[in-house]
């Protein structure tokens, strides 16, 4: 199954929407149509992502399938007859239940959803996901999502779950060891057979090894993250129900897992982002995960790879 992705990788200028709209058109006018599957780009991409509270993020929120970044979204995929997924700050409908958040000092009801956006190759809004588990950034406006997004698409993406960010760690309450997880976001890859799974970061920079290009510490944590997608089985069972026989599970589930992880880089507000995006192949049993794609930590641009399966 090989996957023809453009991964876009920048910094933004927070609250600059137009401007970012256009750096991010003038980075892709070199594809040309038909030529990729998917077109990735990162959390909050057109806004900027360190608000520091509601108040401050409200101007900026967007209606599903009709703000800047739905529209640029719709005009991208008709061009290059392809899916595109990014994301975006969602406003609530108005007349939708929010709680109100108090954090110390702070109170504030939810004004919104940190979400991603997917659309298909004819222009068409196929999906609105909102992230499931909150970074603290997130918690101080943001309604959580209610669960993981999978979607059935054509070849050659087929089963596709989409996630942002902190959706690779375990939601609150739970503790997490990398023996016991819980690996949430990769137990339900498993549950739905995902041929895909992308995910959609504003990470931070790990802060380690400044002098390698490549923030290989955050690469590594993400893998580990995963960890059921590609640990052997005697190292770590699936979680929700009991082993099944080896023939049983060669039958039901995919022999590899393609996980595209699509990061901004660039700073705000003195958070520092880690860049580094990144394809990987992980095929469950193999005692190892496969890095077939990365870009560095400051890279400014788009990549186009192909991820073929290893047979």
């Amino acid at each position: 199954m090989a996957i023809r992705v453009a991964m876009v990788q920048f910094a933004p200028k927070m609250g600059e929407v137009q401007h970012n709209i256009d750096k991010a058109t003038k980075i892709l006018e070199k594809i040309e149509p038909g030529t990729v599957d998917l077109v990735c780009l990162p959390e909050m991409i057109f806004t900027g992502y360190a608000y520091p509270n509601a108040p401050s993020i409200k101007p900026y929120l967007e209606d599903p399938g009709a703000g800047p970044t739905s529209k640029f979204c719709a005009e991208l995929s008709k061009r290059l007859r392809c899916h595109v997924v990014a994301g975006y700050p969602e406003a609530l409908g108005k007349d939708e239940p929010r709680d109100v958040i108090v954090m110390g000092d702070y109170v504030h009801e939810e004004v919104g959803a940190n979400s991603a956006i997917l659309y298909s190759p004819d222009g068409t809004l196929l999906g609105n996901y909102r992230k499931t588990n909150p970074f603290e950034t997130d918690m101080t406006w943001a309604k959580p999502g209610t669960g993981f997004a999978t979607y059935q698409l054509p070849h050659p993406l087929h089963t596709m779950v989409l996630g942002i960010c902190m959706d690779l760690n375990a939601q609150p309450p739970a503790l997490w060891t990398l023996e016991d997880g819980p690996y949430e976001i990769a137990q339900h890859c498993l549950d739905k057979k995902a041929n895909v799974l992308v995910l959609l970061n504003a990470w931070l920079d790990s802060c380690r090894e400044f002098d390698d290009a490549t923030d290989w510490s955050t690469l590594n944590f993400w893998a580990a993250r995963l960890r059921p997608l590609w640990a052997r089985s005697e190292d770590i069972e699936d979680e929700g129900g009991d082993e099944e026989e080896p023939s049983q599970r060669e039958d039901s589930e995919p022999r590899e897992t393609t996980v595209i992880i699509c990061n901004r880089t660039g700073s705000e507000n003195d958070k520092r982002f880690a860049g580094t995006s990144a394809v990987f192949s992980m095929r469950k049993g193999s005692g190892r995960p496969k890095l077939v794609y990365a870009m560095d930590r400051t890279t400014e641009g788009v990549e186009i790879w192909t991820s073929i399966p290893d047979d």
